[in-house]
């Protein structure tokens, strides 16, 4: 019995974690390739919870970093985690970037993703023992500029499928985030894999998708930070989304470290001095929510 007890103790991790759900399955719609992954802590809840989006520039995904490696640590504070694996331009639309070869999955499949997922948690929040109302989403690089996206367009329904579930999420928080679309602090990789090789230069398209541009009262609050020697997004992006915010009345955090670059998620290898500080500061800022 106590070799049994042990054994169930060692795979309780792994019988926490349901299996991927396919968010658009039986829709005729999004792609059977979607999938999110519930991390669920332990107890009967209600827990609050976090739809947690990996960045990879709209091409790919980290899955492991920004992704599962996030999701633990949330669930090991006591919130709910719910690792979505939103469509991406892929390694092939990445490799082949002509106009000829465009690949399929751009803007909206990655929003209408994300709303999709906020729909099924919500609308599972008793089997998945969370509170529908402490919903929020976390994402990093090109998927901080996903989460973002899911907070200040939440009034525009890009799924059509939404069966009167709110659309908003309770606080959004972009690390290292992606966010403007135009030239000068852009990251060009997340725009082409965002928008398309046809659709780069589209001046609608690009102002219609920097975030810094769409900022309202109404949005729900944010929890910003970014490192100035980061040497993929320009933390500029960051600066220009705390100032709109601020400038909109919003409700936020903002954190710039001087080190720490890119890409640390929740991994303590890869986090230096200051970013090994950012879990903590932000289940300080998530606890007076």
């Amino acid at each position: 019995m106590k070799r049994l007890l042990a054994i169930v103790l060692l795979l309780l991790p792994l019988l926490l974690e349901a299996q991927p759900i396919r968010i658009w399955e039986d829709t005729g719609l999004g792609s059977k390739k979607v999938v999110l992954t519930p991390f669920i802590p332990e107890g009967d809840g209600p827990f609050p919870a976090v739809i947690v989006c990996p960045g990879g520039s709209y091409f790919w995904l980290d899955k492991e970093n920004e992704g599962i490696r996030v999701a633990e640590w949330l669930r090991s504070e006591g919130i709910a985690a719910f690792v979505l694996y939103y469509r991406t331009g892929g390694w092939a639309g990445f490799s082949f970037a002509t106009r000829a070869a465009q690949h399929k999955n751009r803007h909206p499949a990655m929003i209408q993703d994300i709303q999709r997922a906020i729909t099924i948690v919500r609308k599972g929040a008793s089997d998945y023992r969370i509170d529908p109302d402490r919903l929020g989403v976390m994402g990093f690089s090109a998927g901080g500029h996903l989460v973002a996206s899911a907070a200040l367009y939440c009034n525009t329904d890009f799924t059509g499928i939404a069966d009167g579930v709110s659309l908003r999420p309770d606080f959004s928080a972009p690390i290292y985030p992606v966010v403007t679309m135009e030239d000068g602090y852009v990251h060009k990789r997340s725009r082409r894999g965002l928008l398309g090789e046809k659709n780069m230069d589209n001046k609608v398209m690009r102002d219609s998708l920097s975030l810094e541009r769409h900022v309202t009262p109404a949005a729900p609050p944010f929890f910003v930070l970014a490192c100035k020697d980061d040497p993929i997004v320009d933390y500029h992006n960051s600066v220009v989304l705390d100032s709109a915010l601020t400038a909109a009345g919003v409700p936020h955090e903002f954190t710039l470290y001087n080190e720490g670059g890119h890409g640390f998620g929740a991994v303590p290898e890869k986090q230096g001095p200051e970013t090994s500080q950012w879990q903590k500061k932000f289940i300080a800022w998530f606890n007076k929510l």
